[in-house]
């Protein structure tokens, strides 16, 4: 198995964060440091930061109702990490992110293979929101937002144009809006760039997950019918 993968199969982390550690030379095979093309195999011991990591025997799916002024992020220095809020009792990570302004469904996981899966823009996935803004929406708007707007990227430094989406409106100042990529703050700046302000939004939905029956701050775990379905749409099955 290799290394990347064997460390997200522990809950620690996704694939992509596993690379990062072992770049930054925080991953030990047999106590010997690891590269990325170390192959693992049975009896291996894999250490992070000096500290064992093992596959784990059950994955754990949580939906959460995130409330605004939650921070989608692992680190626990941070005030107001999702981690410390859902206090769980084992390690999880968030599926993507909601910035700290927006609320509603997040899903939390130990099982990194989906987070991976799951991110992969070129899987096409798709997210639902719900938006409120502070001007009238008109034709225009919803022509230029569905066509795809010019928005910077602040991860690339360069300006992108985002992918066709299906939005609807639902209010003089409300819309939906599908969204199959996720770029920082995307609906945001998609907004901004038609000089509109997001006054809120909301998630409702993630692949075949909704937010219904949960109110702000509740969590539940996903039932098994639910992880199956999402395995299927994530390719993993």
């Amino acid at each position: 198995m290799r290394i990347n993968k064997y460390i997200s199969s522990t809950g620690f982390c996704s694939r992509r964060a596993a690379e990062q550690f072992i770049q930054d030379g925080r991953v030990t095979v047999n106590g010997q440091p690891a590269l990325i093309s170390t192959p693992i195999e049975e009896g291996d011991v894999v250490c992070v930061d000096g500290k064992r990591v093992e596959p784990l025997r059950d994955y754990v799916y949580l939906l959460l109702n995130k409330p605004v002024g939650i921070t989608c992020t692992t680190e626990r220095h941070v005030e107001g990490n999702i981690i410390d809020y859902i206090n769980y009792p084992e390690r999880l990570f968030p599926i993507g992110r909601l910035d700290k302004d927006s609320s509603g469904l997040i899903v939390l996981t130990n099982d990194g293979d989906i987070v991976n899966q799951t991110l992969r823009e070129e899987n096409g996935h798709t997210k639902e929101y719900e938006v409120e803004v502070d001007g009238r929406i008109n034709d225009e708007f919803l022509a230029k937002m569905a066509a795809g707007i010019r928005i910077y990227n602040p991860v690339t430094n360069s300006y992108v144009i985002t992918k066709k989406c299906e939005i609807h409106q639902t209010g003089p100042r409300h819309f939906r809006i599908i969204l199959t990529q996720g770029y920082n703050r995307q609906i945001r700046r998609m907004c901004s760039a038609l000089n509109y302000h997001v006054r809120s939004l909301r998630r409702i939905r993630f692949l075949n997950l909704t937010i219904k029956g949960l109110a702000v701050g509740q969590w539940r775990e996903c039932t098994p019918e639910e992880v199956s379905e999402l395995k299927r749409l994530a390719n993993m099955q």
